[in-house]
């Protein structure tokens, strides 16, 4: 008789198997592996969506992330109350001056509108305007000033004359011929166009374009002003004494029907509506030379 020891046992069941057993022992392990590759398939899509969504939600804003500082906006830490109109008023009707004043509110944000009609914009650069109240119906702060260098921040034309270049922001406003264009561009020709005929023309941060709200690196809350389109009209449109987000301001615009926003500066910047509202602001304190107005006086 052969003797054979406990390897052999084992080569011998391992070549002569039941071929019943290893198909047996094949379809219950099937659907083991196929329950692990579908987990493996819907975790690996899971993570896909999950990381695209991030993207989205993160992805690229209307504006650089190495904006400047303004001079005039609150950094996104700061929490002290807007300083309030001391002549608002709520009216609404056409005013003398050229002005059709609204007082709505918007999403529960408070604004105040200010139409213009048969008035004539411009640019200058500092605060003669603010002592011309009987001539000038209408002014509010422009372009943004560097808090570190005090430079007027992107691209700006005085009367023909460039004083700034550069992008910074993609909105813009451009004043030729007494007509103001509001927009949103990498390039304007308007930029050129203003120099060769003795226009104006500064950029500042979109807001609305098209209709279509405009996001911004701008995070923090202050009183937030803008230059817009509204139904073929120029209008400066306020926060009153309510600190908004930027993105909360800009979708009230949409939702008054701007087809066309640029921010104005902001926080305690001055505006004056001849009227309806003073001047104000902490400017006695912290006046800077390259501070720029827009400004509307009768034709």
């Amino acid at each position: 008789m052969k003797e054979f020891d406990e390897d052999d046992n084992i080569v011998e069941f391992l070549q002569f198997r039941n071929s019943d057993e290893v198909k047996a022992e094949s379809t219950t392990q099937q659907p083991a592996r196929r329950k692990w590759l579908l987990i493996t398939i819907i975790s690996s899509v899971a993570v896909a969506i999950i990381i695209t969504l991030c993207i989205l939600k993160t992805g690229p804003t209307t504006n650089t992330p190495d904006l400047p500082q303004s001079a005039f906006e609150p950094d996104a830490t700061a929490t002290a109350p807007a300083t309030p109109h001391p002549l608002r008023k709520t009216i609404n009707a056409i005013s003398t001056s050229g002005i059709t004043f609204i007082d709505t509110v918007v999403n529960d944000i408070p604004l105040n509108i200010f139409i213009t009609s048969n008035l004539t914009p411009h640019l200058e650069i500092g605060y003669d305007c603010i002592n011309d109240t009987s001539n000038n119906i209408m002014f509010f702060q422009a372009a943004d000033v560097r808090a570190d260098n005090k430079k007027i921040v992107g691209a700006f034309v005085l009367h023909g004359t460039p004083l700034s270049w550069g992008l910074s922001k993609r909105g813009f406003c451009a004043i030729i011929n007494d007509s103001v264009t509001i927009g949103v561009a990498d390039n304007s020709p308007l930029f050129e166009q203003a120099t060769e005929v003795g226009g104006d023309f500064f950029r500042q941060y979109p807001l609305v374009s098209n209709g279509t709200l405009c996001e911004n690196e701008l995070k923090n809350k202050a009183t937030r002003r803008a230059i817009c389109n509204i139904e073929g009209h120029v209008a400066v449109v306020t926060t009153c004494d309510s600190r908004e987000s930027l993105h909360d301001f800009a979708q009230a615009l949409v939702d008054i029907g701007t087809s066309n926003a640029i921010y104005l500066v902001g926080s305690d910047a001055i505006g004056f509506v001849q009227g309806h509202i003073g001047k104000y602001g902490d400017w006695r304190t912290r006046k800077f030379k390259n501070a720029s107005f827009i400004v509307w006086r009768n034709r």
